[in-house]
């Protein structure tokens, strides 16, 4: 059999029982801490450092006594420090920005990049997708994850890629319009940038041949996905994943219930801890999202702690646990005097009120000490000439979020088109504020 043929067929594993499920991630999890452990130093002294060893992992709850890794691990080890088989066996590398300091730099082995695809593959079929569908793919190609991967999961699925990448919004237009793809994989955010550039064409965005979009790399709400499939006339799922683990493929929804990425536990063994303490939470509680690798070669990541806030919910659709949409980040949280609130809170609140657009930005500065949080958003084109409108809407979107976060703000209606668009991931906070 093929790796096509076996790419468009449900997987046993995927209706595994539970039993079956966990004692094959109990092998895996061994094989993978054991060769953390062996393999990358760091690692190892994190262990010794906890006072354990691979043979204390009897079962998988024996997992709480291992040590997290987390990010700055990877910048520590820059840059390939963290990586656990000789270099000369890596055959892909991607790596972060690094923007906010050291860039962050995963391998794959040639079997880590094959594990890949199969996952991005079975995450395109449980979207819908079908062999021969014709995939537009508008995520950004180079060290991000997403292009790339994408790529290779799709084309495992004997789908046609089109491999657009980001950016080109015209461009986006017209290859959708010609070569009528089934799927689109991209950012939501800019999604929402190629919606408005069919309607600048006087073209109907909800009339192409796309039946699904696939889109992830960045936090999104229920009333994004709504406003998504209303003006573009397709089926939004979710994908999620993250460099350090392995890219997109990581977990997502199916189609047929659309209720949260199912985690493909095969592969990912999840946690949730609370992000103050690092306590394991009971199954249903909301905290930081911790997972492990099973099966990478280069770069196995144990506990490693993602910073996305979520929870764990039972499976439906598969086998596997889902995962309830991320509200927002650690690292992303804004503390506005006293207030914390993530910027996904105010993202709800916009698209709620009728005349907004979903392109928004956070401001923040501070003034006498105290911290000042202004809100621009845009404004629909069919208000944009009604003053009195968007007098009103602005009115109604500080009581909105005076009521439900509990923070003054000022809230600026912004003409169409005013806020700066990106063909990544969007750009909500910018933090003007002087560094204390």
């Amino acid at each position: 059999m093929s790796g096509q043929q076996r790419a468009t067929e449900l997987e046993p594993i995927e209706r595994a029982s539970e039993d079956e499920l966990r004692a094959l991630q109990l092998q895996r999890l061994r094989w993978s801490v054991r060769h953390a452990y062996e393999n990358v130093p760091l690692y190892r002294g994190k262990c010794e450092g906890a006072g354990v060893h691979p043979h204390d992992l009897r079962t998988l709850a024996d997992l709480e006594r291992f040590p997290f890794m987390q990010k700055d691990d990877l910048r520590a080890g820059y840059p390939f420090g963290l990586f656990a088989v000789p270099r000369e066996q890596v055959v892909r590398i991607h790596a972060s920005s690094g923007t906010t300091g050291k860039p962050t730099v995963v391998g794959y082995t040639r079997r880590d990049i094959d594990t890949w695809a199969a996952l991005v593959a079975r995450s395109i079929r449980a979207a819908g997708g079908r062999r021969g569908d014709i995939v537009h793919i508008a995520y950004g190609y180079g060290l991000f994850t997403g292009g790339l991967g994408a790529h290779y999961g799709a084309e495992l699925m004997g789908c046609t890629v089109v491999p657009i990448s980001g950016g080109q919004t015209q461009r986006q237009v017209q290859l959708i319009c010609d070569f009528r793809p089934d799927i689109i994989m991209v950012t939501p955010s800019y999604m929402l940038a190629i919606v408005e550039e069919f309607l600048r064409q006087g073209l109907d965005p909800a009339a192409t041949s796309l039946r699904t979009g696939i889109f992830g790399a960045e936090p999104w709400t229920e009333a994004l996905r709504a406003q998504i499939e209303s003006r573009a006339g397709l089926q939004a799922l979710d994908i999620y994943g993250l460099s350090e683990v392995m890219g997109p493929g990581v977990a997502s929804e199916c189609i047929e219930t659309k209720d949260g990425a199912v985690i493909w536990e095969d592969h990912f063994y999840p946690e949730i801890v609370d992000p103050a303490t690092g306590e394991v939470l009971p199954e249903g509680a909301r905290g930081e999202l911790v997972l492990t690798s099973l099966t990478k070669e280069a770069l196995p990541v144990i506990r490693y702690r993602t910073r996305d806030l979520t929870s764990l919910l039972p499976p439906t659709a598969r086998s596997m646990r889902r995962m309830a949409r991320i509200t927002g980040r650690c690292d992303d949280m804004l503390i506005i005097r006293g207030v914390n609130m993530f910027p996904s809170q105010i993202e709800e609140l916009v698209l709620k009120l009728p005349g907004l657009a979903s392109h928004y930005q956070l401001e923040l500065t501070r003034e006498a000490h105290l911290d000042q949080l202004a809100v621009k958003v845009e404004c629909l084109e069919t208000i944009a000439g009604d003053g009195p409108l968007r007098s009103r809407l602005r009115h109604d979107l500080q009581g909105s979020i005076k009521a439900t976060i509990g923070i003054s703000t000022q809230v600026v209606v912004c003409d169409p088109g005013s806020i700066e668009r990106s063909a990544g991931k969007a750009r909500r906070v910018i933090d003007r504020r002087p560094a204390r």
